[in-house]
């Protein structure tokens, strides 16, 4: 029962975040890594698979592919959540907001990894 209602709440968090790519995607641009081509692109795209990620998470039939996308989407988003550590002054996002949110990764990680494997 327990791990059912971690599995819809790590659901519902993909699926808002994904939402929240397409209702507000100047959040992500402006984090964005400026070598990277066609950010707004990559803002929609990471969009589509959170919200694919997190239904599939839902599912018996698509948790553990949904879980390897989303632990695959964690890893390449890493970059973003590291630039904007380094530039948190020009987001107007406090330090320790910025620096903290780094290592909340690894959780998120165990967390997607653990409802997937169940």
């Amino acid at each position: 029962m327990l791990l059912r209602l971690s599995r819809y709440a790590l659901a519902l968090l993909f699926v808002l975040a994904g939402i929240w790519h397409f209702v507000h995607p100047a959040t992500y641009l402006a984090i964005m890594p400026p070598q990277l081509p066609n950010p707004l692109a990559l803002v929609y795209v990471s969009g589509v698979f959170e919200i694919l990620g997190g239904l599939g998470l839902l599912f018996d039939a698509t948790r553990r592919i949904a879980g390897w996308g989303l632990l695959t989407l964690l890893l390449a988003v890493f970059p973003a959540n590291v630039y904007m550590a380094l530039i948190h002054e020009q987001l107007g996002i406090p330090g320790w907001v910025a620096w903290g949110r780094l290592p909340l990764q690894l959780p998120l990680l165990w967390w997607v990894w653990r409802v997937m494997r169940k």
